[in-house]
């Protein structure tokens, strides 16, 4: 499976028309992005250009949004009856008094309407304009935000589905990404090159139906710039100077099925590794089993963070802990919940989190592995499963 069949954004809007019974609502208006790929398979490139679904209580939903659009929503949904557009931001007439023109015209001005992030639009490269709250005062709009995100929360077999397909493909362009990595060659020249191979691989292998949905690259492999001592900085994004032998190297990869992109992070060392480099690493290691130990239905998610930290404290590592062990991911690649010692969310069948407690050396590198892992009734799944050890992790030279 690399899409998402039909019946199941009928069961998403389904539990969204329960939503909206249970708070007596006319309508919902969905301007999250990420909600309305969630609700109709609709994906678009957020701009300052104001956009949303109108899900009415009857079944149907209207699209406002840029003419730019008005092709992408019907060509990638079946779900919309109908498309309001207007030209472009900020427009003769600004886009949000259109959009509540149009609730008038829908006869939607007096009633009362669930919205998720805003009841109106979010300041997103550089918009600015009025909320429908103030120019629809007879409208009475709830906050559904919490809803939605409880219904995000637990992901159904098929978007478990999407994830191990996923993880399948995240597999292989590591693969590549390890075999490809030599001193000598920057960081970019790796990732591009494993990223494209392994795009093409699976492209060609999942036929001409599939497209990715959140990337240019079906599947992605790279550094982020954590090459040797900038390994160091989690988020280092880039690095000046090639790949050399001794460097720990911090990858990531990822492949989007259906819009859902497993994580994968492992570390690589160029030649053989020294001794501080074996112990830290093996360091790390203890600190994601105790994670994966903790982790499973019933438990707080602040209980897997707070036996890393413990275990951290044992080792002798905390300084070197520079964030929380793991997040939900789904649709977006950080979402709830948080293995964080402040998030009390009790871990539930369906929850899908990344585990990936990391140490950071200074002028040495980083030490961090990340896997995708289903929460189940009785059991937890990792479904990311690239190897671990450091000696299968070593570069030939």
């Amino acid at each position: 499976m690399y899409t998402v069949p039909t019946r199941e954004f009928e069961r998403r809007l389904n539990l969204l028309y329960r939503v909206m019974d249970e708070k007596k609502l006319d309508a919902a208006y969905i301007v999250n992005p990420i909600n309305i790929t969630y609700f109709i398979g609709f994906y678009y490139l957020q701009t300052e250009r104001p956009a949303a679904i109108i899900v009415r209580r009857n079944g149907d939903i209207y699209f406002f949004g840029p003419l730019l659009e008005s092709d992408h929503v019907l060509n990638q949904t079946k779900f919309v009856s109908r498309v309001y557009t207007y030209r472009d931001y900020p427009g003769e007439v600004h886009p949000m008094r259109l959009f509540a023109d149009w609730l008038k015209e829908l006869r939607l001005d007096s009633s009362a309407i669930g919205y998720d992030t805003s009841p109106g639009y979010v300041g997103y490269w550089g918009y600015k304009g009025p909320s429908l709250a103030e120019l629809l005062p007879g409208v009475k709009f709830v906050s559904i935000s919490d809803d939605i995100y409880s219904m995000r929360l637990i992901k159904s077999d098929v978007e478990i589905e999407l994830l191990r397909e996923s993880a399948k493909w995240s597999n292989l362009a590591h693969s590549l990404l390890q075999d490809y990595t030599a001193p000598g060659i920057y960081d970019y020249e790796v990732s591009l090159r494993a990223s494209l191979d392994a795009s093409i691989m699976m492209k060609k292998a999942l036929g001409s139906g599939y497209k990715p949905v959140r990337s240019e690259y079906p599947a992605y492999a790279g550094f982020r710039g954590q090459v040797g001592e900038h390994g160091a900085y989690p988020h280092s994004i880039s690095v000046e100077r090639p790949i050399k032998v001794g460097d720990v190297l911090v990858t990531g990869a990822s492949a989007d099925v259906g819009g859902y992109m497993a994580e994968l992070e492992r570390n690589l060392f160029v030649g053989k590794p020294s001794n501080d480099v074996i112990k830290y690493h093996e360091l790390m290691l203890k600190l994601q089993d105790v994670a994966l130990s903790i982790l499973k239905s019933g438990v707080k998610a602040s209980d897997v963070d707070k036996a890393v930290i413990r275990t951290a404290k044992e080792l002798g590592v905390t300084e070197y802990l520079l964030h929380h062990s793991g997040h939900g991911i789904g649709l977006e690649g950080h979402e709830a919940p948080f293995l964080d010692a402040g998030d009390d969310t009790v871990l539930r069948p369906g929850m899908v989190v990344t585990v990936e407690p990391g140490i950071y050396i200074r002028g040495l590198g980083g030490f961090r592995h990340s896997d995708t892992v289903v929460i189940h009734e009785d059991h937890v799944e990792v479904i990311t499963y690239y190897p671990r050890d450091t000696e299968s992790l070593m570069v030939e030279i």
